[in-house]
């Protein structure tokens, strides 16, 4: 929703884990003076409660908040405009499709759910409502994602046949979602949907293109029960007060960090989530390790692979075409060392935090018969996601134009769910998995 002059926007957050931080912190910091905050959803008063202690600290008067099955009140009483949806993933159709239904528009965090049901119940609401859903892919206001998105358009390799595309999570990194509600992919859809997303939604938008066939092959190679092959498992469920986790490496003390602290340690007591568990022990239903070959509309191919146990962070991304290749390499972190294993890297804050090992960022042309030219791009920065988050809030919030498009939509946000979901589809199967037999698109 654009501000009108002299009005605010009228914003809400449903979920207030770690992940709503970074909004709550654009809307009353940054642009207060096209957007406000007016109330927090949760099951969980004492992580409500958190984040009005934090809203303080910016000199922001504590909000209302309500239990998330009054969900419905807020909206009519706090005369709410737009929800931002910052729940466990499974749960965002229900508050998206509650809040289209009620006639606010929505923000919500990637993925837009779990799974190709859950999909066609918001795409239906977005159709039936004509409200707007807007997903959060900040990977696309990136600097460099964006000027690779400049060059392929203007014909920079000339017809794009193909793509590869590495992603790798260091054992910080990766081993974060394994202590978390992620680790079920029930909740999460597992990383081909919760992380992938992000990068399927890219090649989509570089290419111009959808998916049309997926084949995948994925497994559980280094977490969860692999652990005691490898010889890192400890026999414990959960770090905070185990002994065997005091020199664990993979372990997350919970108790030294302030915010998480608040967050989790202190709200355990009306929900019984834990935020630490042991990265190797049972129950984990995700992949860690994802090798996916996806054809596209244009007929380019995709390979794309996924590594969650990785020694250092980062991505590679190549794209072959007809006059050349492009190639994007980003370090994130260069290595873990072991002192800072067990602490919070990239996604724990949302990208807040940069990784103190060092990084680096090159984007190279090669072209047919010439050398290859490096591409200096204006505005990339190691932190909030290479300076996405302050790009995205400013389109979200401020009402800064948008000439690139990259505000993504609810049929955005499907076709990148549709890679992920039958990626894992092909995971169970293995067998190639058409897209349009999960879900046809408008």
């Amino acid at each position: 929703m654009s501000p009108q002059p002299g009005r605010r926007v009228r914003h809400a957050v449903v979920g207030t884990g770690a992940r709503a931080e970074m909004f709550v912190r654009a809307l009353v910091r940054d642009h207060a003076d096209t957007a406000e905050l007016v109330a927090f959803a949760d099951v969980n008063q004492a992580r409500m409660d958190a984040h009005n202690r934090w809203l303080g600290e910016l000199g922001h008067r504590p909000v209302p908040t309500y239990h998330a099955d009054d969900f419905l009140a807020m909206l009519a009483k706090e005369h709410v405009d737009v929800v931002l949806v910052t729940s466990v993933d499974v749960t965002h159709d229900e508050y998206v499709v509650a809040a289209l239904e009620a006639g606010c528009d929505v923000v919500t965090e990637k993925p837009m759910t779990t799974d190709a049901p859950r999909c066609q119940r918001i795409l239906d609401a977005v159709r039936r409502t004509g409200r707007r859903v807007t997903v959060a892919f900040n990977y696309r206001y990136n600097p460099l994602h964006e000027q690779v998105r400049r060059l392929l358009a203007d014909g920079a390799v000339g017809e794009i046949g193909s793509v590869h595309f590495e992603w790798l999570l260091d054992v910080r990194h990766g081993a974060d979602y394994f202590r978390r509600w992620h680790r079920d992919k029930a909740s999460s859809g597992g990383l081909m949907v919760h992380k992938a997303s992000h990068h399927f939604d890219l090649v989509n938008w570089w290419l111009d293109a959808t998916p049309v066939q997926v084949y995948a092959a994925g497994r559980l190679f280094f977490y969860g029960d692999a652990g005691r092959r490898h010889g890192y498992a400890r026999d414990y469920d959960r770090a905070h007060a185990s002994p065997d986790a005091d020199d664990d490496p993979f372990a997350l003390r919970l108790a030294e960090h302030p915010r998480l602290r608040e967050l989790y340690l202190d709200a355990e007591a009306e929900d019984g989530y834990h935020r630490d568990r042991n990265v190797f022990a049972p129950g984990v239903s995700i992949e860690d390790d994802m090798a996916v070959l996806a054809t596209y509309s244009t007929g380019a191919t995709m390979t794309y692979h996924l590594t969650a146990y990785a020694p250092w962070e980062g991505y590679r991304v190549m794209v072959n075409g007809s006059r050349g290749r492009l190639e994007l390499e980003v370090t994130e972190s260069e290595f873990v060392s072991p002192a800072a294993a067990g602490a919070l890297k990239g996604a724990a804050l949302h990208g807040d935090q940069a990784a103190d090992e060092g990084g680096a960022a090159t984007l190279t042309l090669r072209p047919f018969w010439s050398p290859p030219r490096r591409i200096e791009v204006d505005g990339y920065t190691r932190h909030g996601h290479g300076g996405a988050d302050t790009r995205m809030t400013q389109v979200l919030f401020g009402g800064v134009p948008d000439p690139l498009h990259r505000a993504a939509s609810a049929r955005d946000g499907a076709l990148a769910l549709l890679t992920g979901l039958a990626a894992n589809r092909s995971f169970d199967t293995g067998a190639p998995v058409r897209v349009a037999d999960l879900l046809t698109l408008d």
